[in-house]
Formats: structure tokens, sequence, C-alpha cells
């Protein structure tokens, strides 16, 4: 009998260590060398994905180049300077140079407090001052809404300084440009 059980023993012994090593080994080893495929096709995009955008870098580096020109270009329309204290007093000094240098006098002048207009601001200056005629005022407005960086006279207030001899002219300007804001 004791033979008999070894017999029967012996092969149902055999055939559950077979399943018990498909069941824990060669699943496991089957499930590890899927896994490690899926990251080679993973990683294979990948590669695949990095050479299509070096490829392009000669493409993308003259893109990057033009649009560098146009931004270049494109600050040239708006007032200099690191701050915006910096963009009004360049503003200033810019309306300030085109009423003095055509005989005009400045009286006053006054920072106005900027206004957001997006990712840009604008900066407003109030001048007032005298000029010897309406011409010289036609030249200095002019001047203003013609120049680079872009000046707009956002108020204008004129009037006969003496009405007896009415040929100079008292002014009130509100002039604004748009800098970056920071």
């Amino acid at each position: 009998m004791n033979k008999k059980r070894i017999l029967v023993a012996l092969p149902l012994l055999t055939i559950l260590a077979a399943l018990a090593f498909y069941e824990y080994v060669y699943l496991q080893i089957k499930a590890d060398i899927a896994s490690v495929k899926e990251a080679q096709a993973a990683k294979a995009g990948s590669l695949q994905k990095y050479l299509a955008f070096v490829a392009r870098k000669p493409e993308l580096e003259a893109r990057l180049t033009e649009l560098r020109e146009i931004v270049k270009a494109d600050e040239s329309k708006l007032l200099s300077g690191d701050t915006l204290s910096l963009a009004a007093a360049s503003l200033q000094t810019t309306v300030k140079g085109m009423i003095t240098s055509r005989n005009g006098t400045i009286s006053s002048e006054r920072v106005e407090k900027p206004e957001d207009l997006g990712k840009f601001k604008v900066v407003s200056v109030s001048i007032d001052g005298v000029v010897p005629d309406a011409r010289v005022l036609s030249d200095v407005l002019y001047a203003m809404e013609t120049q680079t960086p872009y000046l707009a006279v956002r108020e204008l207030d004129a009037r006969v300084r003496n009405f007896t001899q009415p040929r100079e002219l008292m002014i009130r300007l509100k002039v604004s440009g748009i800098t970056r804001g920071k």
C-alpha cells in the first residue's frame, strides 16, 4: 500500500509542482517581459518625438529669430523705461522738448496715474504752457501724433492769453503713451 500511495502521490506532486511553477514563476516572468516591452515601446515613441523635434530645430530657430525682430520693431513703438516712473519721465521730457523747441514755454507738468491696458500700461502727463501762436500749436500737435514712440493727445485746452493781442495761446495738454507693464 505504501508503494501504491507513492506511485499515486509522485505524479500528483509533480503536477502540483508544475502548476505552482507555472502560476508563480512562469506567469510572473511573462508579465515582467510584457512590462519591459511596453516600457521599451514607450521609450521608443518618446525617442521618435524627440528626434522629430530636434529635426525641426533649424526651422524653430529661424522662427524665433523672426519673432525677435518683430518684437524689436514693436518695442520702438513703446515708451522706453524699465519702470513706469522712467517711462513717464521719458514721455514728459519728449513732450517738453517738442514744445520748447518751437519757442513755447512750460509753466507746469504733472505725471498722471498709469492705467492698465492688458499687459501694457498707459502713462500720461499733463503739461501747462504757452505757445507763440496757433501755427506753433499745430506743429507741436503734428509732431506728437506722428512721432515714434507713438503718443496720443488725449486732452487739449487752448485759450488766448491776452484778448487785446490774441497771438499767444495758453495750452493744457494731456499726452499719453504705451509702455510695458512692470
